[in-house]
């Protein structure tokens, strides 16, 4: 009886293990199936999106929408000169305000009155148009006139390190030139660069063409072709003005960076004559901690132009110093020179045109990246205000607001 008992139930163990196996392939099987079905779609949807990157009909502008931001740039300031005679200053050789004529060359689009200034409100958009192309606008909104500011397009896929811009935008040339106004360390433009260029510097309407060599140290150079607007140094109204330059930069240890380059420019004047200016810059940027650096900055531009069947030549240069002590505060000095002014200066006899120089220090306070106060202090020698030559002191405390998506400024 016991035997039976046993064998009865080993039997139903056995008929129990292998139902509970049969549900168990059942059951993988399922699973297979299932896998396999997902397998399917997912080689579907990936065919799908082959299909639709090759072709053009099924691009979907949808996927890129562009970046917008809004910049707004406003200052207090104190000068010791009123406004009507600052309006008129000029800088011997370079800058002649002179109300008995009709050369009025130094627009004041920044920080123009002693008082209130909105110097302007800037519309910065950016978009990848597809996958051959990106867009760029910078609006700016005056008081008293809406301004393209630049609006170009870049191409983002040629080969052997190329790259080609065109529309209206800033020259890479030097340093300083393709920086705007609210990414300068000082809220004064460089004294060499308003008395060769104006407060636009070389902006114009063109074609750049940039390439990269293939190294593992940076190097870059670049042709352009603008239209030559700029009246300060150029201006003949046929495209006659061209850029060229190289620049290069070099880590030295995990610290040290340094930048450096060399541009040239070459176009012809209102009276067709030729006018060519050199430029040299170095950059040297030490990184004390995560949040500190120190950045020694210079530039020297050179001018040389045909005037009356002689040569004119000047020259000047910047120099300066910003200390960031962390990501909130930052100080630096600056000194301005120019250095060269061999031109005919006999309209300014019995007046000193030697020492065309100007020192300025700042402060700043960074709330957050995107706001920022600065309070900036000048000393000037380089104007002549009235027929005589007159130092210029101005304090401005300044407030910029970025809003919206805006691409980070190179230092």
């Amino acid at each position: 009886m016991q035997k039976k008992l046993l064998l009865s139930l080993f039997a139903f163990t056995s008929l129990m293990a292998n139902s509970e196996t049969e549900a168990l392939k059942e059951q993988l099987q399922s699973q297979q199936e299932t896998t396999q079905k997902l397998l399917s779609r997912v080689e579907m949807l990936e065919a799908q999106q082959q299909s639709s990157t090759n072709t053009s009909a099924s691009f979907s502008q949808n996927a890129y929408l562009p970046d917008i931001a809004m910049i707004l740039n406003m200052s207090a300031v104190y000068r010791d000169v009123k406004n009507s005679d600052y309006a008129n200053y000029q800088v011997p050789g370079f800058v002649n305000n002179d109300l008995t004529t009709d050369d009025d060359n130094a627009e004041l689009p920044f920080n123009a009155n002693r008082g209130f200034n909105l110097n302007y409100a800037e519309f910065a958009v950016h978009s990848v148009v597809d996958p051959y192309f990106e867009a760029f606008a910078y609006l700016h909104m005056h008081p008293s006139e809406l301004e393209v500011d630049e609006a170009f397009v870049t191409t983002t896929s040629l080969p052997a390190g190329l790259r080609i811009k065109a529309g209206k935008f800033k020259s890479a040339f030097g340093r300083l030139n393709e920086k705007h106004q609210h990414s300068w360390s000082f809220d004064e433009q460089a004294l060499i660069y308003k008395s060769l260029f104006g407060p636009d510097a070389i902006s114009d309407a063109g074609v750049q063409l940039q390439w990269v060599a293939p190294t593992d140290t940076y190097i870059m150079a670049g042709v352009e072709a603008f239209q030559g607007t700029n009246d300060m140094s150029f201006g003949y109204e046929d495209p006659n003005l061209f850029v060229g330059y190289l620049k290069s930069s070099v880590d030295i240890g995990d610290d040290l960076s340094i930048l450096g380059g060399v541009s040239a420019a070459h176009g012809k004047t209102v009276t067709k004559e030729n006018s060519n200016i050199y430029g040299v810059d170095l950059t040297m940027r030490e990184q004390l901690g995560s949040y500190s650096a120190l950045v020694w900055q210079s530039e020297y531009l050179q001018r040389d132009k045909d005037v009356n069947a002689s040569r004119d030549s000047q020259a000047g240069l910047y120099t300066q110093i910003v200390y960031q002590y962390n990501n909130n505060y930052s100080t630096g000095i600056r000194y301005d020179r120019i250095t060269k002014n061999e031109i005919d200066l006999s309209s300014y006899a019995g007046i000193n045109t030697d020492n065309l120089e100007r020192y300025t220090a700042m402060v700043e306070y960074k709330p957050f990246p995107m706001s920022r106060l600065r309070l900036n202090y000048s000393h000037d020698r380089s104007k002549i205000i009235d027929g005589a030559r007159q130092d210029i002191n101005t304090v401005m405390l300044t407030l910029n607001i970025a809003a919206g998506a805006h691409g980070a400024h190179s230092y």
